[in-house]
């Protein structure tokens, strides 16, 4: 997959910097981001970039704005990622996580050790959101049960939670180098997934899961919310996290009115992560 790399630069970065991120991430279809000294560099799928929607975006936001976007150049990404890529331990409530690439060392101290291919798809326990969600499926009971991993990205949650013991474990992403690259890390970490190419229309009204987990980002959430309510279970839990702290109530709000009750919460970084719960009737 091409990518475009727009460059901002801004005269005060302060909470502004924040703000643009969660604009072209949470309105737009850009996937990740570098914070520069004077601004930021963002990500988009070639496909997905639209310069009208960018230059308007630009003009609304409460400060000026100067950018400039660029194709960027075929890369060996995993080379790239060789030379950059740290393992992470993810501590939770009772033990921890090893996260690694298979050029990383072997550790035998943690709880859970899961090798995941180093490529350009969301879910390496780097960023918050992936670390606070990998916590609630190392901490929430899972044997036996059905698991809905929503925007898979690398599958690193559906992996965790059939290491776990999940009777069943779905991993659906829109994105087909995602898609690929959960197939791989599947096979490496020697689980049964069941991987899916699309969206949450992919889901059968007559499917069943107690467990529902979404690391999106918080329109796509809102928007398919009712959908991944439609496949929960009585009881079921939905974890959601791919926000910032300042879109929980939004959140909330819609799980209430889908028959969901917060549970509890975990925020790192201003970031935030739900667990709710189905209502039983």
């Amino acid at each position: 997959m091409k990518y475009i790399e727009v460059t901002f630069t801004m005269d005060d970065t302060g909470v502004f910097r924040d703000m643009l991120v969660d604009t072209l991430g949470n309105e737009g279809p850009y996937e990740s981001f570098v914070e520069t000294p004077d601004g930021l560099k963002a990500y988009v799928p070639q496909a997905e970039y639209d310069p009208a929607w960018l230059a308007a975006t630009a003009q609304a936001f409460p400060i000026p704005l100067k950018y400039k976007a660029s194709e960027m150049e075929d890369r060996n990404w995993n080379q790239e990622w060789e030379g950059q890529h740290e393992a992470v331990l993810v501590k939770y409530s009772g033990g921890a996580v090893w996260v690694r690439a298979p050029f990383h060392p072997h550790r035998t101290d943690v709880d859970y050790e899961l090798i995941i291919e180093p490529k350009m798809s969301f879910g390496t326990a780097h960023h918050p959101t992936t670390a606070m969600m990998l916590a609630y499926v190392a901490e929430l009971p899972v044997a036996g049960k059905r698991v809905l991993d929503m925007g898979c990205g690398t599958a690193i949650l559906a992996i965790l939670a059939k290491m776990r013991g999940a009777a069943y474990a779905e991993g659906i992403d829109v994105d087909e180098w995602a898609f690929r690259n959960a197939q791989e890390n599947a096979a490496t970490n020697g689980v049964d997934l069941t991987l899916r190419l699309g969206d949450a229309s992919l889901l059968a009204p007559d499917a069943a899961f107690d467990l529902v987990i979404a690391n999106i980002n918080r329109n796509i959430l809102l928007r398919d919310m009712e959908r991944y309510a439609s496949v929960m279970s009585p009881g079921a839990t939905l974890l959601l996290s791919g926000f910032y702290q300042a879109d929980e109530g939004a959140l909330i709000a819609r799980a209430n009115e889908l028959g969901m009750t917060l549970v509890e919460k975990k925020t790192r970084d201003g970031w935030s992560a739900l667990h709710l719960a189905k209502n039983q009737h």
